[in-house]
């Protein structure tokens, strides 16, 4: 209850202050009504979908988008705030200052500057139109990562070979078959040997993939197609009837995992070979910290893999990286991992910058690491979640070419 006290006098400030600029730049009545009516459709939605329709801790598309539309207009309105807030604080000064000066009684606040407030709302409109793009067309805006990896230890036989991951899939979230069909397209234009998926087929729910399972079953590899578990597919974030309901649904996704052509590998190996020569192929089950699951046993998928083999490990939270995987005896020369997107929030340009919130709370949050002579690479997800949309941290699938020789990113 607290915490809606908190958002309702939060969102009322903010509202305030929107229309405090709204109203010193013009005077028309019906741009007034406009701001109003989408203030109250937009926190009205958000209130019914968040406390009158309950389903555990479900993300429905409905409510993502009652979310995603409380974000952009609140974004709106925070970033007016603290010009206006300034301007009230020097406008607060200089009534003072002539109330002590002046023989005039009474207290008079100098009125709000046009040009202070035209400031406010063109700064404002850049978060607000980036926030409708991002629900709009940046959330399908598929990119193709590629990069080359050296080994000195790479088999001759994989000198040259190439691997396509995905990750997040997030199929509860989908609403455009036509943009995740072109997804598709792209991904088998790669030709890649092997496909690898790093987890997060579903939001909550197996049935969510029901309707994608055509669509995905078209993606090919001709030396396989992989995948391993993530936190969203063990359905913990449903409220279900009993227990037998809830490993009902996993059992359920396994199967739809294998009718679309995915090998899952859960605390297992698995080896590509060409000829006499081999690469082993490891996947654990979803291990995260801050409260994620830990179904992951490195130990038990590994178990079958020599310690000299060339090892590719898929772990969906980039966490477990530093906090088990570069500690382990076993060398893990490439390890793939998603969850992060990114936070679907951003700002790269290559060679320049590449920043996102989420870098505040994950070491390897985007892209290609190195450490201990090992690599991970974080992909910024194929899908969204919470928030429908992506700004600046757009869709990845990612092509890795493993070549022998020196090492080096």
């Amino acid at each position: 209850m607290i915490r809606w006290i908190i958002f309702a006098i939060l969102f009322v400030i903010l509202t305030i202050y929107g229309f405090q600029a709204i109203r010193t730049v013009t005077k028309q009545t019906w741009v007034y009504f406009i701001f109003f009516a989408v203030a109250v459709a937009v926190v009205g939605n958000f209130i019914v979908q968040f406390t009158m329709i309950n389903d555990g801790r479900v993300l429905t598309l409905q409510k993502s988008y009652a979310f995603g539309f409380l974000l952009t207009f609140m974004a709106f309105n925070l970033v007016i705030l603290p010009i206006l807030f300034g301007e009230d604080i020097v406008r607060g000064l200089i009534g003072l200052y002539e109330k002590v000066t002046s023989k005039n009684e009474g207290y008079y606040m100098p009125s709000r500057r046009k040009f202070v407030s035209q400031i406010a709302l063109g700064l404002a409109a850049i978060p607000f139109s980036s926030l409708l793009y991002g629900m709009y067309r940046g959330k399908y805006n598929f990119r193709v990562l590629n990069y080359t990896l050296h080994f000195e230890d790479l088999p001759d036989a994989f000198d040259g070979y190439k691997l396509t991951q995905i990750s997040d899939i997030h199929s509860g979230s989908f609403d455009n078959k036509e943009k995740v069909e072109y997804a598709i397209d792209l991904i088998n234009k790669q030709k890649s040997d092997i496909l690898l998926f790093t987890g997060d087929m579903v939001n909550n729910k197996a049935s969510e993939m029901i309707p994608w399972k055509d669509t995905f079953g078209r993606l090919k590899a001709k030396d396989g197609k992989f995948s391993v578990l993530g936190n969203h597919d063990y359905g913990d974030y449903v409220d279900w009837d009993t227990a037998e309901a809830k490993h009902q649904n996993l059992e359920d996704l396994k199967q739809i995992q294998k009718e679309i052509g995915f090998d899952l590998l859960l605390n297992e190996s698995r080896y590509i070979k060409k000829g006499n020569e081999r690469l082993a192929l490891i996947g654990v089950e979803n291990w995260g910290t801050a409260g994620f699951k830990q179904a992951g046993d490195l130990e038990k998928a590994k178990s079958q893999v020599r310690a000299e083999d060339f090892k590719i490990l898929l772990s969906h939270d980039p966490s477990h990286w530093e906090a088990k995987v570069l500690k382990d005896p076993y060398h893990f020369h490439l390890t793939l991992s998603g969850h992060t997107h990114g936070m679907q929030f951003g700002i790269e340009i290559p060679g320049w910058i590449k920043w996102s919130p989420s870098k505040w709370r994950y070491k390897q949050w985007a892209g290609i690491y190195t450490k201990l002579g090992q690599h991970i690479n974080v992909n910024r997800g194929f899908g969204y979640l919470g928030y429908p949309g992506r700004v600046g941290i757009w869709p990845e699938i990612t092509v890795i070419e493993l070549k022998k020789g020196t090492k080096s990113v």
